[in-house]
Parts: structure tokens; sequence; C-alpha cells
């Protein structure tokens, strides 16, 4: 940590309630759905709900996807209907069609919780008629959440779950959504690293669940698993505190943390993760002629605003201005934000407009924000990065640094292009 940087506990937060510019949580549904092929995940909202998760997964005409939204009519939303009837009706036309599902999931939406409609009861009256498929249920609604929220309500719905570890069995859990091929690279590294009994949540099948006990300590690969997080702990599991793994750095000291953890000797550590780490370096090089010393100003949108902050100004010069995310979480952000430079803004929730008024005065070279304010803040002259597209790319770990770095020189780029 720099001596100029404060201590995480002690940096000053600028905290903001207003109007919020965030997606829906039932977008988290589009990458979830990707990575659990035998999950299918039934949205029980409106046709609204329907249409946002068709664009969002740009679904084709020929294509049969693993969710569905089960639409509240009018007459659902006046009482004349018996909801509880309606939705068994669906799910039997829907096992009917797909009897190879395993897992489903019953995903709540704004009009759903309007009406109040108890998803949870619902999941375990129809497990007890349909024992051969697992019904859990949570909520995706946009009313105050942001969209990667969808993600941590989902899985903190499958610890309850988990089969139950051995007292003595030491395990290694890795928690978020990862694509495989990220996967399959962080199963190598600990391997490598010497930690063998090493699971993911969630996995690429339900029906493989890492058991969770006393013995399992688990890192975080997303900032914004709070809700999941809690419940592990609830079971027995230990986070291993840690940076994120987002570049060279980043990476290595996530690996390192849990190395340490399971007593892995420093020497050891650094011989097996020196491969990757010297090529991320070499990959991050190529960019940080373009980067170095360029001004970024973070919107608050997917909660992956701080790690990215660090990374961009520890491993690739540039100078975060603002640092603004939906939430901010004290306890599993503590190692990103003492790696903060000391001058930054960092601020929590949002009023919009306000901060609106921030980044015009700053004009800094790059924004980062969500879809609704990017168009907008190009109009005006100021090039802007899609914060959804860090969600949807693989951009953990080391061999997915200069990806990651790739993605915001490009739009720098294009301005250039288009100063031309």
């Amino acid at each position: 940590m720099s001596a100029a940087a404060p201590a995480a506990a002690e940096r000053p937060i600028l905290r903001e309630r207003g109007q919020r510019e965030v997606f829906c949580g039932l977008t988290g549904i589009v990458w979830l759905h990707r990575k659990m092929p035998d999950a299918f995940f039934l949205v029980v909202g409106s046709r609204t709900c329907a249409h946002l998760l068709q664009s969002a997964a740009g679904v084709m005409i020929f294509a049969e996807p693993r969710f569905a939204t089960a639409i509240i009519e009018e007459r659902d939303l006046a009482g004349m209907a018996d909801l509880d009837e309606e939705l068994d009706r669906t799910v039997s036309r829907l096992l009917e069609r797909r009897p190879e599902i395993a897992t489903l999931f019953l995903v709540g939406s704004c009009p759903s919780e309007v009406i109040k409609l108890d998803l949870a009861r619902a999941a375990v009256r129809l497990g007890s008629t349909r024992p051969q498929v697992r019904f859990l249920a949570y909520s995706g609604s946009g009313i105050e959440t942001t969209f990667t929220e969808g993600e941590d309500a989902c899985l903190a719905a499958m610890v309850p779950v988990l089969p139950q570890a051995a007292p003595d069995a030491a395990s290694l859990v890795i928690v978020g959504a990862l694509p495989d091929i990220v996967e399959d690279q962080f199963a190598r590294l600990f391997a490598e690293i010497g930690i063998d009994n090493v699971a993911f949540l969630p996995g690429r099948s339900v029906r493989d669940l890492p058991p969770v006990g006393p013995g399992t300590r688990y890192l975080l690969a997303q900032p914004f698993l709070g809700t999941t997080a809690q419940a592990l702990e609830e079971r027995g599991a230990v986070r291993i505190p840690a940076p994120f793994p987002f570049g060279a750095e980043g990476t290595a000291a996530w690996a390192g943390a849990a190395a340490a953890a399971f007593g892995i000797e420093e020497l050891a550590l650094r011989r097996a993760i020196a491969p990757a780490r010297e090529r991320a370096k070499r990959a991050l090089e190529r960019y940080r002629p373009a980067l170095a010393g360029k001004t970024v100003f973070f919107m608050p949108d997917s909660q992956l605003e701080v790690p990215l902050a660090r990374f961009l100004a520890s491993e690739l010069g540039m100078v975060p201005i603002e640092i603004g995310t939906p939430f901010l979480h004290r306890a599993h952000l503590a190692e990103e934000l003492a790696l903060l430079p000391a001058a930054v803004t960092v601020s929590e929730g949002q009023d919009v407009e306000r901060q609106l008024d921030r980044v015009r005065a700053a004009r800094p070279d790059l924004t980062v924000c969500g879809l609704g304010l990017a168009n907008p803040l190009e109009a005006e002259g100021l090039a802007t990065k899609w914060s959804i597209e860090l969600v949807f790319s693989p951009i953990h770990g080391f061999e997915q640094a200069g990806d990651l770095a790739e993605l915001f020189a490009r739009p720098l780029r294009r301005r250039d292009v288009l100063r031309v």
C-alpha cells in the first residue's frame, strides 16, 4: 500500500442519493444461463421483462434459450386470477416441453414484487410435486438494485442447497460466474500453486454443487456478491481477503492470498505464477503508452468500478478522477481501496444530474458509464466505455489482462480516429 493512500476505513466516501441510471437485475440471467446449461430461468414478470431479456441476449429466431417469461397479464394484476394456479400451469407446460431441466429458477421482477407474489413459497410447493426438478427462487427486480445484483441473488439462493462438507475437509471455492475458459485457467493455476481441492460457484452444472463447511475457504471473483458471501459464512465458510483478479498484479495478489491461507510457501507461489504473470505484464505494456496519464471517470453501474480503477491506475498509469459505485462493501473492497491513489474521489450511490455536472466540469479522457448515459456524453464530445461490456467479457486473470486493457484503449482510439 502506498504511504500516501489512506487506509480503507479512513478513506472519505461521497454518498449520494437521488435519481439513478441502472440496468435491471434480470440482465444477469443472460450470462448465468450460459454458465449453467442444465438450469432454466423463468421470469415471472411483464412483457417488458421479456423484451429486455430478448434484447440483452440477442436471441435469434432459431435459438431456444434456457430462459423465458411467465407474463403477468392485466387480469393477474387486478386480482381476477389465481396466480399460483397460473404459475403451476406455466411450469407444467414448460417441463413437458423441456424435460431435461434439472434446476428451475423462479425469478421475481418488479411486477411480481408489486403484487406480492411469494415465489419462494411457490418454489417449495412446486418442488413437492415434482421431485425430479430442483426449484429455487430469487429476485431480479430492478426497483432497488443494480444489474449485477441479479447474480448475487441467484447464487445466494443456491447456497442453502449446497452439500454439507465434512468438518475436517479443507477446500477452496471460487465464488462468481466466470467464463469456462477463465474457470479452466484458474483451476490450472491453483493446481500449480499446490491447492488441489478447488471448486467453483456457480460451476458448469447445478447438479455438481461444491460442499461447504467449516473447512471451506472462499475467494470472491466478483465484488458484488455481498449477499452470497453472507450466506456462505452462515454455512461456516471463511472468506479470504484479497484484491480482485484484474490485471497482472491484481491476479497475483488474489492467488497469493489463497496460497497464504493454505500454507503455501512464498517461493513456491512465485515459481508457479511467474510465467503467466510475466505474460500478463508484457501484454499490458502494449497499452500503457495509450493509457498512461489519461484521466478516467467511473459512473456507478456494475460494482466493478473500484477494482477496475485500481487496475487502470496501478498497472496502466491512468488517473482516476472519481470512482462511482452503486454500493461500496468496505470489507470486501478493503484491499482495493488501500491501493487507490490518495486524491481520487470515491462515491457511493448516485445523484445522476450532480454527477453529470462533475463529469462535464472535469472533461475526463474516458468516462465509464451505462448505456443510457453513453450516447449523450458522446454527443458532447466525451469518449465513453459501456460498463456492461466489462461484465459480459472475459476480463479476469493473467491471460485476459491484455484484453481488459484493450477494452479501455479502444474508445480512446476511436475518438482519435474520428478527430482526424
